[in-house]
């Protein structure tokens, strides 16, 4: 059985502003897994869902991409957990589509596309229009977060089966965990008089 690439981009998530906050893996551990760590990887996450700007990225855009993660992260988390979102969170992503307004102008071609984004922050805007609409629409039901502490990946779930993030670490560690506490409670439990009674 081949080992997991801690740094292999997830695309396993349900959908793209999901894959997004899979691109910092463990988030909650103490040695997290950045997957966006330079300009060249955003540049290949961007082109693997299809939203590659006319303009290569640069820090900045790396900057701004782990920014905008980490806040959907926070309304993701928070939507899961139907509590209220924190108030900065839905500040900061007012403010970021705001500031970036992408009309959807589309192409005839092979298929039916969508105009390139300009830039890297325009195809990061088009990431964050799809998050706001899952998170503020029905389809928000369907969003589980993995129970893995470390991980609290977020991951859409339609059936409502699934235990844990698509990461087989997760399920492989959780499945473990369960296996001991299972044990330990048999375990613990006082051996029962099966005697006759007298």
């Amino acid at each position: 059985m081949s080992k997991e690439d801690p740094f292999a981009f997830r695309f396993d998530c349900g959908a793209v502003w999901l894959n997004l906050l899979a691109t910092r893996g463990r988030t909650f551990s103490a040695d997290p897994v950045e997957r966006l760590g330079t300009p060249g990887r955003l540049a290949e996450w961007l082109e693997r869902c299809e939203l590659s700007p006319a303009l290569p990225p640069d820090e900045d855009d790396v900057d701004q991409a782990r920014k905008l993660r980490e806040t959907l992260r926070a309304l993701a988390l928070a939507t899961v957990d139907e509590r209220p979102p924190p108030a900065d969170a839905v500040a900061e992503l007012a403010a970021f589509l705001a500031a970036y307004d992408d009309p959807v102008r589309l192409v005839a071609e092979d298929r039916l596309r969508r105009e390139p984004p300009a830039t890297t922050a325009r195809a990061l805007a088009r990431v964050a229009r799809q998050a706001a609409d899952h998170m503020t629409g029905s389809d928000r039901l369907a969003l589980k977060s993995c129970p893995e502490r470390d991980c609290r990946g977020v991951f859409i779930d339609p059936p409502g089966r699934r235990r844990w993030c698509p990461s087989p670490a997760c399920a492989s560690r959780g499945r473990v965990r369960a296996l001991r506490a299972r044990r330990d409670a048999t375990a613990s439990r006082p051996n029962e008089d099966h005697s006759p009674a007298q």
